[in-house]
């Protein structure tokens, strides 16, 4: 499947198949998240793959719905090691691991399986069902697996706002100059203006 079919093809799947995830495909998987792209390439993302009966039973105590996969990726970011912007000490480590969650849910629909991206979870719950987790953020959990007959994309799947609506075009449409107290030289800048294409209006 090419890409662009792919990207529109992908939906969350709410209701899960019993049949197990090959470890093959899960193994693709978790390379796709391996391989997203990261700030600096500091990789502070975290996978843990949850797939025993007991641990299933503890993430889903977690969770606000419950959808019964066969396997659940709980993705979770290292503060220690994530990339800190030094202007204001923004931190893009929960960036980097939702840049994880996106090419694992992608690749798992190029695989056949679905995905749904859960943050509607208790993450203090989460770390302490989960020792291994601790120092972490977690950020989602993916339940993973193939769709049981009869899934289908929710009913607002394919509700999207228009291109015009989301995209716009920065251009530099003047430039002023700027004549310094300080130093007494005149520098050149370019004045950035935000352009939104308007929707065409019936008639």
């Amino acid at each position: 499947m090419d890409f662009s079919a792919l990207a529109t093809a992908r939906y969350s799947l709410r209701k899960f198949s019993s049949a197990p995830v090959e470890p093959e495909k899960l193994a693709l998987i978790l390379e796709a998240g391996r391989n997203a792209p990261t700030a600096h390439n500091y990789q502070p993302q975290r996978i843990f793959v949850l797939q025993t009966p007991e641990a299933l039973e503890k993430a889903d105590a977690c969770m606000g719905r419950h959808f019964h996969p066969p396997v659940i990726l709980a993705v979770a970011y290292d503060p220690q090691v994530s990339w800190k912007r030094e202007t204001d000490g923004k931190d893009h480590g929960e960036i980097d691991a939702s840049l994880a969650v996106s090419q694992m849910m992608l690749q798992a629909a190029d695989l056949g399986l679905g995905t749904t991206y859960v943050g509607m979870f208790q993450p203090e719950k989460l770390l302490e069902a989960f020792p291994e987790m601790e120092g972490l953020c977690p950020i989602a959990l993916l339940p993973l697996g193939y769709p049981a007959e009869g899934a289908h994309p929710a009913r607002l799947h394919t509700d999207r706002r228009a291109l015009e609506e989301l995209c716009g075009i920065c251009k530099a449409v003047l430039k002023i100059s700027i004549l310094s107290k300080n130093t007494g030289e005149t520098t050149v800048s370019p004045v950035f203006l935000f352009l939104v294409v308007p929707k065409a209006t019936p008639g």
